[in-house]
Protein backbone atom coordinates (compact mmCIF):
# COMPACT_ATOMS: atom_id res chain seq x y z
CA UNK A 1 0.00 0.00 0.00
CA UNK A 2 2.66 2.14 0.79
CA UNK A 3 4.57 1.57 -2.29
CA UNK A 4 1.45 2.67 -4.40
CA UNK A 5 1.22 5.56 -2.38
CA UNK A 6 4.69 7.15 -3.09
CA UNK A 7 4.93 5.96 -6.14
CA UNK A 8 1.58 7.63 -7.60
CA UNK A 9 2.37 10.59 -5.40
CA UNK A 10 4.98 11.38 -6.50
CA UNK A 11 3.38 11.38 -10.30
CA UNK A 12 0.85 13.46 -8.70
CA UNK A 13 3.03 16.17 -7.34
CA UNK A 14 4.98 16.01 -10.67
CA UNK A 15 1.80 16.55 -12.88
CA UNK A 16 0.62 19.21 -10.71
CA UNK A 17 4.16 21.23 -10.61
CA UNK A 18 4.19 21.01 -14.36
CA UNK A 19 0.98 22.71 -14.94
CA UNK A 20 -0.54 24.54 -11.94
CA UNK A 21 2.14 27.23 -11.32
CA UNK A 22 2.04 28.20 -14.93
CA UNK A 23 -1.92 29.24 -14.05
CA UNK A 24 -1.18 30.32 -10.37
CA UNK A 25 2.00 32.22 -10.83
CA UNK A 26 1.72 33.50 -14.65
CA UNK A 27 -2.00 33.35 -16.12
CA UNK A 28 -3.37 35.08 -13.23
CA UNK A 29 -1.31 37.84 -11.75
CA UNK A 30 -1.00 38.96 -15.30
CA UNK A 31 -4.70 38.81 -15.68
CA UNK A 32 -4.36 40.73 -12.54
CA UNK A 33 -2.06 43.51 -14.09
CA UNK A 34 -4.48 44.15 -16.63
CA UNK A 35 -7.84 44.44 -15.21
CA UNK A 36 -6.58 46.06 -11.91
CA UNK A 37 -6.40 45.38 -8.09
CA UNK A 38 -10.23 46.54 -8.19
CA UNK A 39 -11.39 44.75 -10.52
CA UNK A 40 -10.05 41.20 -9.47
CA UNK A 41 -10.74 42.29 -6.08
CA UNK A 42 -13.95 42.18 -6.63
CA UNK A 43 -13.66 38.83 -8.27
CA UNK A 44 -11.66 37.16 -5.69
CA UNK A 45 -13.99 38.31 -2.73
CA UNK A 46 -16.84 36.65 -4.86
CA UNK A 47 -14.96 33.47 -5.61
CA UNK A 48 -14.37 32.84 -1.62
CA UNK A 49 -18.08 33.89 -1.18
CA UNK A 50 -19.38 31.33 -3.79
CA UNK A 51 -17.27 28.85 -2.09
CA UNK A 52 -19.35 29.31 1.42
CA UNK A 53 -22.20 27.44 1.04
CA UNK A 54 -20.68 24.67 -0.28
CA UNK A 55 -23.03 22.34 1.99
CA UNK A 56 -25.27 22.73 0.06
CA UNK A 57 -23.73 21.45 -3.17
CA UNK A 58 -22.01 18.56 -1.87
CA UNK A 59 -23.27 17.86 1.71
CA UNK A 60 -20.13 15.75 1.99
CA UNK A 61 -20.86 13.43 -0.76
CA UNK A 62 -17.21 13.83 -2.48
CA UNK A 63 -15.62 12.58 1.07
CA UNK A 64 -17.84 9.86 1.97
CA UNK A 65 -18.01 8.40 -2.04
CA UNK A 66 -14.03 8.54 -1.82
CA UNK A 67 -13.99 6.51 1.67
CA UNK A 68 -16.68 4.70 0.85
CA UNK A 69 -15.50 3.19 -2.47
CA UNK A 70 -11.87 2.61 -1.13
CA UNK A 71 -13.61 -0.12 1.06
CA UNK A 72 -15.88 -1.25 -1.02
CA UNK A 73 -15.17 -1.20 -4.88
CA UNK A 74 -18.14 -2.89 -5.81
CA UNK A 75 -20.39 0.00 -4.47
CA UNK A 76 -19.53 1.92 -7.76
CA UNK A 77 -22.21 0.83 -10.28
CA UNK A 78 -25.10 0.56 -7.25
CA UNK A 79 -24.07 4.20 -6.20
CA UNK A 80 -22.50 6.23 -8.92
CA UNK A 81 -25.75 6.98 -10.93
CA UNK A 82 -27.84 7.83 -7.87
CA UNK A 83 -25.07 10.25 -6.58
CA UNK A 84 -24.75 11.84 -9.83
CA UNK A 85 -28.55 12.88 -9.94
CA UNK A 86 -28.48 14.07 -6.65
CA UNK A 87 -25.32 16.10 -7.04
CA UNK A 88 -27.26 17.82 -9.93
CA UNK A 89 -30.34 18.04 -7.94
CA UNK A 90 -28.20 19.61 -4.66
CA UNK A 91 -26.55 22.64 -7.45
CA UNK A 92 -30.00 23.98 -8.23
CA UNK A 93 -30.82 24.36 -4.36
CA UNK A 94 -27.08 25.66 -4.10
CA UNK A 95 -27.18 28.06 -7.31
CA UNK A 96 -30.55 29.49 -5.75
CA UNK A 97 -29.80 29.87 -1.86
CA UNK A 98 -26.09 31.72 -3.62
CA UNK A 99 -27.64 34.23 -5.64
CA UNK A 100 -29.86 34.83 -2.41
CA UNK A 101 -27.47 35.41 0.44
CA UNK A 102 -25.59 37.38 -2.29
CA UNK A 103 -28.50 39.26 -2.68
CA UNK A 104 -29.05 40.00 0.95
CA UNK A 105 -25.52 41.02 1.99
CA UNK A 106 -26.10 43.63 -0.68
CA UNK A 107 -24.36 42.88 -4.02
CA UNK A 108 -25.59 44.86 -7.35
CA UNK A 109 -26.70 43.83 -10.12
CA UNK A 110 -23.16 43.56 -11.32
CA UNK A 111 -21.96 41.55 -8.60
CA UNK A 112 -25.20 39.05 -9.23
CA UNK A 113 -24.01 38.45 -12.50
CA UNK A 114 -20.53 37.61 -11.59
CA UNK A 115 -21.51 35.34 -8.62
CA UNK A 116 -24.06 33.47 -11.05
CA UNK A 117 -21.16 32.59 -13.25
CA UNK A 118 -18.80 31.70 -10.34
CA UNK A 119 -21.44 29.88 -8.67
CA UNK A 120 -22.15 27.92 -11.80
CA UNK A 121 -18.49 27.27 -12.13
CA UNK A 122 -18.27 26.11 -8.32
CA UNK A 123 -20.97 23.36 -9.40
CA UNK A 124 -18.82 21.97 -12.41
CA UNK A 125 -15.50 22.09 -9.52
CA UNK A 126 -17.54 19.81 -7.69
CA UNK A 127 -18.50 17.78 -9.93
CA UNK A 128 -15.46 17.20 -11.06
CA UNK A 129 -14.13 15.92 -7.79
CA UNK A 130 -17.10 13.93 -7.21
CA UNK A 131 -16.07 12.04 -10.35
CA UNK A 132 -12.37 12.08 -9.12
CA UNK A 133 -13.23 10.78 -5.63
CA UNK A 134 -14.39 7.60 -8.07
CA UNK A 135 -11.01 7.52 -9.48
CA UNK A 136 -9.39 7.86 -5.85
CA UNK A 137 -11.64 5.27 -4.38
CA UNK A 138 -10.74 2.71 -7.14
CA UNK A 139 -6.58 3.41 -6.51
CA UNK A 140 -6.82 4.92 -10.15
CA UNK A 141 -3.99 7.13 -9.04
CA UNK A 142 -2.73 7.69 -12.63
CA UNK A 143 -5.43 8.85 -14.26
CA UNK A 144 -7.08 11.07 -11.29
CA UNK A 145 -3.53 12.88 -11.22
CA UNK A 146 -4.23 13.79 -15.41
CA UNK A 147 -7.77 15.22 -14.66
CA UNK A 148 -6.40 16.80 -11.83
CA UNK A 149 -4.13 18.91 -14.09
CA UNK A 150 -6.34 18.87 -17.20
CA UNK A 151 -8.74 22.07 -16.24
CA UNK A 152 -6.23 24.13 -15.60
CA UNK A 153 -4.06 23.07 -18.85
CA UNK A 154 -7.36 24.11 -20.86
CA UNK A 155 -7.20 27.12 -18.94
CA UNK A 156 -3.84 28.48 -19.71
CA UNK A 157 -4.30 27.50 -23.50
CA UNK A 158 -7.43 29.71 -23.86
CA UNK A 159 -6.29 32.51 -21.32
CA UNK A 160 -2.75 32.56 -23.07
CA UNK A 161 -4.10 32.97 -26.86
CA UNK A 162 -6.43 35.57 -25.17
CA UNK A 163 -3.51 37.23 -23.45
CA UNK A 164 -0.39 37.11 -25.57
CA UNK A 165 -2.01 36.68 -29.30
CA UNK A 166 -4.49 38.32 -31.37
CA UNK A 167 -6.19 35.38 -32.91
CA UNK A 168 -9.13 35.07 -30.66
CA UNK A 169 -9.48 39.54 -31.48
CA UNK A 170 -11.04 39.09 -27.77
CA UNK A 171 -10.00 41.58 -25.03
CA UNK A 172 -9.32 40.29 -21.07
CA UNK A 173 -11.15 41.71 -18.90
CA UNK A 174 -13.20 39.61 -15.71
CA UNK A 175 -15.64 37.86 -17.05
CA UNK A 176 -13.69 37.39 -20.47
CA UNK A 177 -11.62 35.36 -17.45
CA UNK A 178 -14.56 33.59 -15.83
CA UNK A 179 -15.99 32.39 -18.88
CA UNK A 180 -12.59 31.38 -19.45
CA UNK A 181 -12.97 29.02 -16.67
CA UNK A 182 -16.54 27.76 -17.50
CA UNK A 183 -15.38 26.17 -20.65
CA UNK A 184 -12.51 24.28 -19.25
CA UNK A 185 -14.61 22.85 -16.40
CA UNK A 186 -16.78 21.58 -18.69
CA UNK A 187 -14.63 19.67 -20.79
CA UNK A 188 -12.80 18.54 -18.07
CA UNK A 189 -16.32 17.19 -15.77
CA UNK A 190 -17.27 15.42 -19.19
CA UNK A 191 -13.89 13.39 -20.11
CA UNK A 192 -13.93 12.39 -16.11
CA UNK A 193 -17.41 11.44 -16.65
CA UNK A 194 -16.66 9.38 -19.71
CA UNK A 195 -13.98 7.79 -17.89
CA UNK A 196 -16.14 6.69 -14.35
CA UNK A 197 -18.75 5.42 -17.08
CA UNK A 198 -16.34 2.93 -18.60
CA UNK A 199 -15.56 1.84 -14.53
CA UNK A 200 -19.57 1.15 -13.89
CA UNK A 201 -21.74 -1.65 -15.25
CA UNK A 202 -24.87 0.53 -16.06
CA UNK A 203 -26.00 4.16 -15.74
CA UNK A 204 -29.59 4.97 -15.46
CA UNK A 205 -30.54 8.95 -15.11
CA UNK A 206 -33.18 8.71 -12.58
CA UNK A 207 -34.12 10.09 -9.13
CA UNK A 208 -34.33 7.65 -6.18
CA UNK A 209 -35.92 9.67 -3.06
CA UNK A 210 -34.92 6.98 -0.57
CA UNK A 211 -31.29 6.46 -1.93
CA UNK A 212 -30.79 10.17 -1.89
CA UNK A 213 -31.85 10.85 1.63
CA UNK A 214 -30.03 8.06 3.08
CA UNK A 215 -26.65 8.78 1.39
CA UNK A 216 -27.47 12.79 2.72
CA UNK A 217 -27.99 11.11 6.21
CA UNK A 218 -24.52 9.38 6.16
CA UNK A 219 -22.67 12.70 4.85
CA UNK A 220 -24.00 14.86 6.85
CA UNK A 221 -21.00 14.68 9.16
CA UNK A 222 -18.67 15.34 6.27
CA UNK A 223 -21.22 18.67 5.18
CA UNK A 224 -21.19 19.96 8.65
CA UNK A 225 -17.37 19.85 8.55
CA UNK A 226 -17.02 21.14 4.94
CA UNK A 227 -19.13 23.95 5.78
CA UNK A 228 -17.36 24.87 8.96
CA UNK A 229 -13.65 24.41 7.34
CA UNK A 230 -14.60 26.55 4.14
CA UNK A 231 -15.80 29.32 6.39
CA UNK A 232 -12.53 30.03 8.40
CA UNK A 233 -10.84 28.93 4.94
CA UNK A 234 -12.49 31.24 2.83
CA UNK A 235 -14.34 34.19 4.85
CA UNK A 236 -10.94 36.28 4.60
CA UNK A 237 -11.46 38.41 1.26
CA UNK A 238 -15.45 38.27 1.75
CA UNK A 239 -14.68 40.15 4.89
CA UNK A 240 -12.21 42.40 3.33
CA UNK A 241 -14.47 43.59 0.53
CA UNK A 242 -17.73 44.09 2.80
CA UNK A 243 -16.05 45.55 6.24
CA UNK A 244 -13.80 48.52 4.43
CA UNK A 245 -15.52 50.86 2.52
CA UNK A 246 -16.62 50.95 -1.14
CA UNK A 247 -14.44 52.70 -3.66
CA UNK A 248 -15.79 56.45 -4.40
CA UNK A 249 -16.12 56.56 -8.47
CA UNK A 250 -16.92 60.40 -7.87
CA UNK A 251 -13.60 61.03 -6.27
CA UNK A 252 -11.74 58.65 -8.26
CA UNK A 253 -13.02 60.56 -11.16
CA UNK A 254 -11.55 63.53 -10.02
CA UNK A 255 -8.30 62.47 -8.62
CA UNK A 256 -7.95 61.40 -12.33
CA UNK A 257 -8.56 64.56 -13.59
CA UNK A 258 -6.31 66.49 -11.38
CA UNK A 259 -3.46 63.91 -12.38
CA UNK A 260 -4.20 64.72 -16.04
CA UNK A 261 -3.61 68.58 -15.49
CA UNK A 262 -0.10 69.53 -14.56
CA UNK A 263 -0.79 72.93 -13.81
CA UNK A 264 -3.48 72.12 -11.08
CA UNK A 265 -1.72 68.94 -10.15
CA UNK A 266 1.72 71.19 -9.41
CA UNK A 267 -0.14 73.32 -6.93
CA UNK A 268 0.70 72.05 -3.16
CA UNK A 269 -2.45 72.12 -1.56
CA UNK A 270 -4.35 70.04 -4.92
CA UNK A 271 -1.35 67.61 -4.79
CA UNK A 272 -1.29 67.33 -1.18
CA UNK A 273 -5.31 66.40 -0.81
CA UNK A 274 -5.12 64.30 -4.38
CA UNK A 275 -2.61 62.02 -2.32
CA UNK A 276 -4.35 62.06 0.51
CA UNK A 277 -7.81 60.97 -1.29
CA UNK A 278 -5.75 58.32 -3.66
CA UNK A 279 -4.51 56.48 -0.36
CA UNK A 280 -8.27 56.45 0.81
CA UNK A 281 -8.83 54.70 -2.41
CA UNK A 282 -6.57 52.06 -2.00
CA UNK A 283 -7.88 51.10 1.27
CA UNK A 284 -10.94 50.56 -0.01
CA UNK A 285 -12.89 46.79 0.06
CA UNK A 286 -12.19 46.13 -3.02
CA UNK A 287 -8.69 47.39 -3.56
CA UNK A 288 -7.19 45.30 -0.46
CA UNK A 289 -9.15 42.75 -1.56
CA UNK A 290 -7.19 42.71 -4.62
CA UNK A 291 -3.80 43.39 -2.50
CA UNK A 292 -4.86 39.76 -0.02
CA UNK A 293 -5.51 37.80 -3.17
CA UNK A 294 -1.84 38.57 -4.71
CA UNK A 295 -0.41 37.63 -1.59
CA UNK A 296 -2.84 34.74 -1.38
CA UNK A 297 -2.05 33.39 -4.77
CA UNK A 298 1.41 31.83 -3.47
CA UNK A 299 -0.49 30.13 -0.74
CA UNK A 300 -2.98 28.61 -3.42
CA UNK A 301 -0.26 27.34 -5.55
CA UNK A 302 1.39 25.56 -2.54
CA UNK A 303 -2.05 24.28 -0.88
CA UNK A 304 -2.55 22.69 -4.26
CA UNK A 305 0.27 20.02 -3.85
CA UNK A 306 -0.50 19.63 -0.30
CA UNK A 307 -4.29 19.16 -1.09
CA UNK A 308 -3.37 16.58 -3.53
CA UNK A 309 -1.36 14.67 -1.19
CA UNK A 310 -4.60 14.57 0.79
CA UNK A 311 -6.99 13.11 -1.40
CA UNK A 312 -4.44 10.73 -1.95
CA UNK A 313 -4.03 9.92 1.58
CA UNK A 314 -7.79 9.24 2.35
CA UNK A 315 -8.41 6.37 0.49
CA UNK A 316 -5.40 4.68 1.79
CA UNK A 317 -5.90 5.37 5.94
CA UNK A 318 -9.60 4.59 5.04
CA UNK A 319 -8.54 1.14 4.02
CA UNK A 320 -5.50 0.58 6.53
CA UNK A 321 -8.07 1.66 9.30
CA UNK A 322 -10.91 -1.07 7.77
CA UNK A 323 -8.35 -3.68 7.91
CA UNK A 324 -6.66 -2.71 11.14
CA UNK A 325 -3.00 -2.03 9.53
CA UNK A 326 -0.70 0.15 11.69
CA UNK A 327 -0.92 3.45 10.70
CA UNK A 328 1.41 5.05 12.34
CA UNK A 329 4.55 4.82 10.23
CA UNK A 330 2.35 5.62 7.23
CA UNK A 331 1.69 8.74 9.54
CA UNK A 332 4.74 9.70 10.40
CA UNK A 333 6.37 9.33 6.96
CA UNK A 334 3.68 11.60 4.74
CA UNK A 335 3.86 14.50 7.77
CA UNK A 336 7.81 14.32 7.58
CA UNK A 337 7.40 14.45 3.51
CA UNK A 338 4.91 17.26 3.73
CA UNK A 339 6.29 19.23 6.26
CA UNK A 340 9.78 19.21 5.41
CA UNK A 341 9.17 21.34 2.18
CA UNK A 342 6.26 23.28 4.03
CA UNK A 343 9.23 24.65 6.18
CA UNK A 344 11.47 25.53 3.81
CA UNK A 345 8.74 27.17 1.58
CA UNK A 346 7.38 29.17 4.37
CA UNK A 347 10.44 30.43 5.83
CA UNK A 348 11.75 31.08 2.25
CA UNK A 349 8.38 33.03 1.40
CA UNK A 350 8.94 35.05 5.22
CA UNK A 351 12.41 36.48 4.03
CA UNK A 352 12.20 36.76 0.34
CA UNK A 353 8.36 38.30 0.03
CA UNK A 354 9.60 41.04 -1.23
CA UNK A 355 11.26 39.67 -4.28
CA UNK A 356 8.56 37.40 -4.33
CA UNK A 357 5.51 39.82 -4.53
CA UNK A 358 7.86 41.91 -7.15
CA UNK A 359 8.33 39.01 -9.21
CA UNK A 360 4.93 37.30 -9.54
CA UNK A 361 2.94 40.33 -9.17
CA UNK A 362 4.86 43.02 -10.87
CA UNK A 363 4.63 45.24 -7.13
CA UNK A 364 5.67 44.72 -3.62
CA UNK A 365 2.39 45.99 -2.28
CA UNK A 366 1.58 42.70 -0.79
CA UNK A 367 4.54 41.87 0.08
CA UNK A 368 3.93 41.93 4.36
CA UNK A 369 0.71 40.22 3.61
CA UNK A 370 2.70 37.29 1.98
CA UNK A 371 4.88 36.68 4.86
CA UNK A 372 2.17 36.10 7.10
CA UNK A 373 -0.42 33.91 4.92
CA UNK A 374 2.80 31.87 3.37
CA UNK A 375 3.16 31.37 7.55
CA UNK A 376 0.36 29.47 7.15
CA UNK A 377 1.43 26.36 5.23
CA UNK A 378 3.19 24.60 7.70
CA UNK A 379 0.13 24.63 9.79
CA UNK A 380 -2.22 23.96 6.85
CA UNK A 381 0.19 21.19 5.42
CA UNK A 382 -0.04 19.60 9.51
CA UNK A 383 -4.03 19.66 8.93
CA UNK A 384 -3.72 17.82 5.47
CA UNK A 385 -2.25 14.97 7.34
CA UNK A 386 -4.06 14.80 10.27
CA UNK A 387 -7.16 16.10 9.20
CA UNK A 388 -7.42 13.57 6.45
CA UNK A 389 -6.19 10.73 9.25
CA UNK A 390 -9.38 11.61 11.56
CA UNK A 391 -11.76 12.00 8.47
CA UNK A 392 -10.82 8.82 7.47
CA UNK A 393 -11.43 7.25 11.12
CA UNK A 394 -15.00 8.77 10.88
CA UNK A 395 -13.88 11.80 13.58
CA UNK A 396 -16.20 13.98 12.52
CA UNK A 397 -17.80 15.45 15.52
CA UNK A 398 -14.69 16.30 16.90
CA UNK A 399 -13.39 17.76 13.41
CA UNK A 400 -16.71 19.98 13.64
CA UNK A 401 -15.90 20.72 17.06
CA UNK A 402 -12.61 22.19 16.13
CA UNK A 403 -13.54 24.20 12.98
CA UNK A 404 -16.46 25.52 14.93
CA UNK A 405 -13.81 26.92 17.39
CA UNK A 406 -11.65 28.13 14.33
CA UNK A 407 -14.74 29.92 12.69
CA UNK A 408 -15.19 31.64 16.00
CA UNK A 409 -11.53 32.88 16.20
CA UNK A 410 -11.14 34.16 12.38
CA UNK A 411 -14.50 35.97 12.39
CA UNK A 412 -13.71 37.59 16.02
CA UNK A 413 -10.23 38.62 14.72
CA UNK A 414 -11.44 39.66 11.41
CA UNK A 415 -14.00 42.37 12.92
CA UNK A 416 -10.76 43.60 14.79
CA UNK A 417 -7.99 43.49 12.77
CA UNK A 418 -9.49 44.38 9.25
CA UNK A 419 -11.06 47.72 10.00
CA UNK A 420 -7.47 48.36 11.48
CA UNK A 421 -4.87 46.84 9.46
CA UNK A 422 -6.75 46.31 6.12
CA UNK A 423 -5.73 43.41 4.62
CA UNK A 424 -2.29 42.82 6.55
CA UNK A 425 -4.68 42.37 9.54
CA UNK A 426 -6.64 39.28 7.61
CA UNK A 427 -3.41 37.83 7.30
CA UNK A 428 -2.74 37.83 11.33
CA UNK A 429 -6.28 36.60 11.69
CA UNK A 430 -5.74 33.80 9.14
CA UNK A 431 -2.42 32.82 10.52
CA UNK A 432 -3.79 32.31 14.51
CA UNK A 433 -6.98 30.38 13.28
CA UNK A 434 -4.82 28.05 11.44
CA UNK A 435 -2.13 27.77 13.86
CA UNK A 436 -4.53 26.96 16.14
CA UNK A 437 -6.72 24.47 14.54
CA UNK A 438 -3.91 22.51 13.15
CA UNK A 439 -2.20 22.16 17.02
CA UNK A 440 -6.00 20.92 18.01
CA UNK A 441 -5.93 17.92 15.30
CA UNK A 442 -2.73 16.71 16.18
CA UNK A 443 -3.90 16.30 19.74
CA UNK A 444 -6.60 14.81 18.48
CA UNK A 445 -5.13 12.14 16.46
CA UNK A 446 -3.14 11.47 19.01
CA UNK A 447 -5.63 10.41 21.65
CA UNK A 448 -7.42 8.81 19.31
CA UNK A 449 -5.21 6.67 18.09
CA UNK A 450 -2.67 6.33 21.25
CA UNK A 451 0.42 7.79 19.25
CA UNK A 452 3.85 8.09 21.47
CA UNK A 453 5.03 10.83 21.89
CA UNK A 454 7.89 11.10 19.87
CA UNK A 455 10.79 13.39 21.39
CA UNK A 456 12.97 12.55 18.82
CA UNK A 457 10.84 13.89 15.71
CA UNK A 458 9.92 16.74 17.67
CA UNK A 459 13.69 18.10 18.48
CA UNK A 460 14.70 16.85 14.66
CA UNK A 461 11.77 19.31 13.71
CA UNK A 462 13.34 22.25 16.01
CA UNK A 463 16.71 21.69 14.34
CA UNK A 464 15.59 21.31 11.13
CA UNK A 465 13.31 24.79 11.49
CA UNK A 466 16.55 26.67 12.88
CA UNK A 467 18.91 24.92 10.11
CA UNK A 468 16.11 26.59 7.44
CA UNK A 469 15.75 30.26 9.18
CA UNK A 470 19.55 30.13 9.38
CA UNK A 471 20.12 29.49 5.72
CA UNK A 472 17.41 31.98 4.76
CA UNK A 473 19.25 34.60 6.56
CA UNK A 474 22.54 34.36 5.55
CA UNK A 475 21.19 33.66 1.83
CA UNK A 476 19.07 36.78 1.80
CA UNK A 477 21.88 38.46 3.30
CA UNK A 478 23.97 37.68 0.21
CA UNK A 479 20.97 38.34 -2.16
CA UNK A 480 20.83 42.33 -0.75
CA UNK A 481 24.75 43.23 0.14
CA UNK A 482 27.06 40.97 -2.63
CA UNK A 483 27.90 43.18 -5.17
CA UNK A 484 26.40 41.23 -7.70
CA UNK A 485 22.65 41.92 -6.60
CA UNK A 486 23.42 45.41 -8.06
CA UNK A 487 24.29 44.33 -11.71
CA UNK A 488 21.75 41.72 -11.50
CA UNK A 489 18.11 42.00 -10.19
CA UNK A 490 17.46 38.61 -10.33
CA UNK A 491 20.29 37.54 -8.56
CA UNK A 492 18.54 37.18 -5.25
CA UNK A 493 16.80 33.47 -7.39
CA UNK A 494 20.38 31.94 -7.17
CA UNK A 495 20.83 32.78 -3.40
CA UNK A 496 16.83 31.42 -2.92
CA UNK A 497 17.86 28.23 -4.96
CA UNK A 498 20.88 27.62 -2.88
CA UNK A 499 19.19 28.22 0.40
CA UNK A 500 16.51 25.69 -1.00
CA UNK A 501 19.14 23.35 -1.94
CA UNK A 502 20.59 24.12 1.80
CA UNK A 503 17.80 23.26 3.28
CA UNK A 504 16.70 19.98 1.56
CA UNK A 505 20.35 19.14 1.91
CA UNK A 506 20.06 19.82 6.09
CA UNK A 507 16.80 17.61 6.31
CA UNK A 508 18.90 14.63 5.39
CA UNK A 509 21.69 15.60 7.43
CA UNK A 510 19.51 16.01 10.67
CA UNK A 511 17.83 12.74 9.59
CA UNK A 512 14.15 14.21 9.56
CA UNK A 513 13.96 12.53 6.00
CA UNK A 514 16.10 9.09 6.14
CA UNK A 515 16.66 7.78 2.70
CA UNK A 516 16.88 4.01 3.77
CA UNK A 517 13.34 4.91 5.35
CA UNK A 518 11.54 5.96 2.01
CA UNK A 519 13.02 2.84 0.20
CA UNK A 520 11.74 0.35 2.72
CA UNK A 521 8.11 2.00 2.72
CA UNK A 522 8.54 1.85 -1.53
CA UNK A 523 9.78 -1.81 -1.50
CA UNK A 524 6.95 -2.73 0.88
CA UNK A 525 4.05 -4.35 -0.17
Amino acid sequence: MQKKFITNLAILIVMNLLVKPGWILVIEPRVQTLVGNHDYGEYFALFNFSFLLNIILDFGITNFNNKNIAQNNHLLSKHFSGLFVLKIGLAFIYLAATIVMGLFMGYDVRYTKLLMILAANQFLISMILYLRSNLLGLHLFRTDSIISVLDRFIMIIFCGLIIWTSLTGITMDIMVFVYTQTLSYIVTAIIAFIIVLRKTDHFKFTWNWPFSLMIMKKSFPFAILILLMTFYNRLDAVMIERILPTQNPYMVQLITKAKENPVVYNIPAVKKMVDRENKKQTQTGAEQAGVYAKAFRLLDAANMIAFLFSLQLLPVFSRMIKYKESIEPLVKLSFTLIITPAIIVAAGSFFYAEELSLLINGKKESAEVLALLMSCFVAIATTYIFGTLLTANGNLKQLNQMALLGICINITLNFILIPRMFAYGAAISSLITQATTAFIQILLAAGIFKFRTNMRLIITLILFACGVVTFNILSHNMAVNSKYSENSPYFWMLCFTLMCVASGIWAFVVRLISIKSVLRFIRYN
